[in-house]
């Protein structure tokens, strides 16, 4: 194509000029279309970040349970021993104690002044 243009040139003929198939938008309107196609495609990029966070996350968590069941399975296996539930600790224990008296006290006196 380029060879006959350049032979009708080179004879003295001008070729005929072809017309662009499609419309060239303004550059404004590229400017505005772009940029929504940025946005969409931010949005998009950030859904899609989330969802594979998401199912990376449960991956992990599904694989440690796993290993962890595999790991006590073969602990019990070897013979030892599960471990115990100790009792808890007796300081917590009375300030935990503490705690619920002081929050029971705190609903009587609001109870008193209707609050």
């Amino acid at each position: 194509m380029v060879g006959k243009k350049l032979r009708l040139i080179l004879n003295g003929q001008m070729p005929p000029e072809e017309q662009v198939p499609f419309k060239v938008p303004r550059f404004e309107e590229l400017e505005k279309s772009s940029g929504k196609m940025m946005r969409r495609l931010g949005y998009f990029l950030l859904v899609e970040t989330i969802r594979a966070y998401v199912r990376l996350i449960q991956f992990l968590k599904n694989t440690y349970e796993k290993a962890e069941k595999k790991l006590a399975e073969r602990l019990n296996k070897n013979g030892a021993v599960p471990p115990i539930s100790k009792e808890p600790n007796r300081f917590l224990k009375t300030v935990a104690e503490y705690k619920r008296k002081i929050g029971e006290i705190k609903d009587e006196i609001k109870e008193e002044e209707n609050l």
